[in-house]
């Protein structure tokens, strides 16, 4: 055998792993695990499942017939029209917030940018209820603006504007939130070698940015949008409870419900209920994209 050979055979000589700093997989006994998984999952039945069954259980009680008639009752139609007209102008609004927001605060270096930030979590903060009592301090009758709003005849609270203006407050750190610790993450060479190369602020985002933040703002966007539809607390405050006007669909299960109308008050629930079951998959998938980007360049080098 060749002096080359002898060298191309040679068993290659493994690096030395070092004992105190190998990772090391965590093994509990079987019986740690299975009482772990059962305290999880009774959790999750006792808080998920089980309440989850009783809404279409209760729903469905009656047969499909009353469930139907519950559905298309005027005052349902109403809140289901009110509630989705309220999340297509508010989820917009918070998407554009969210990223200008977020953009601003992961790009760039400014003077209050720990109090942009500390503002945009105000409403994880505040009470839904308290919210709503803002506004009602502010374009209430006896408000700051309640005379000159009831001398220009305009309408805040009690209507729609005023739902809309509550459910934009609560819900606007979703998008922001998800967006800001995505984009930090990602930094700014890329946007940077844009810049060089002669790019406007609009091609970097458009080209840049938004490829690279897309899966977290379709995340952002479904947490959103599954708040605006469920918001109950400030919406409550500013709507006046006006019967197929100013109710959404939460305010409408709390009157059938207190009505003692719980098939339908279970019914129009279920709405909601399917809501957050298609946020669930869709938060899911993305979540699973999200994992698959992130990996993928991983796996590449």
């Amino acid at each position: 055998m060749s002096a080359t050979s002898a060298i191309v055979l040679a068993p290659v000589a493994q690096p030395r792993r070092d004992p105190i700093h190998a990772p090391q997989a965590i093994v509990e006994p079987a019986w740690i695990r299975i009482l772990l998984i059962g305290i999880a999952f009774a959790f999750l039945s006792l808080f998920l499942f089980i309440p989850l069954a009783a809404v279409f259980a209760q729903a469905f009680k009656k047969g499909w017939q009353v469930y139907l008639t519950a559905i298309i009752d005027p005052d349902a139609l109403s809140a289901i029209r009110l509630t989705l007209l309220t999340a297509s102008i508010a989820v917009p609004l918070n998407l554009v917030f969210g990223v200008a927001a977020s953009w601003a605060i992961a790009k760039f270096e400014f003077r209050g940018k720990s109090i942009l930030l500390t503002l945009i979590d105000l409403p994880f903060s505040v009470s839904p209820v308290i919210s709503g009592l803002i506004y009602v301090l502010i374009f209430g009758a006896q408000g700051w603006f309640g005379p000159w709003l009831r001398d220009h005849d305009i309408k805040i609270l009690f209507a729609a504007p005023g739902i809309v203006l509550a459910t934009v407050f609560v819900t606007f750190p979703f998008v922001a939130r998800e967006l800001i610790p995505l984009m930090q993450a990602q930094g700014n060479d890329e946007e940077e070698a844009a810049l060089v190369l002669g790019a406007s602020g609009w091609k970097i985002f458009r080209h840049v940015t938004l490829p690279n933040i897309k899966w977290g703002l379709l995340y952002g966007v479904i947490l959103c949008n599954a708040r605006a539809m469920g918001e109950f607390g400030a919406v409550s405050v500013v709507s006046g409870h006006i019967r197929g006007e100013t109710n959404t669909i939460p305010l409408q299960v709390e009157i059938l419900y207190n009505e003692y109308n719980f098939t339908a008050a279970f019914a129009v629930a279920s709405l909601l209920a399917l809501l957050a079951l298609v946020t669930l998959a869709l938060k899911s998938f993305i979540e699973w994209r999200l994992r698959d980007e992130t990996t993928r360049p991983d796996q590449e080098q």
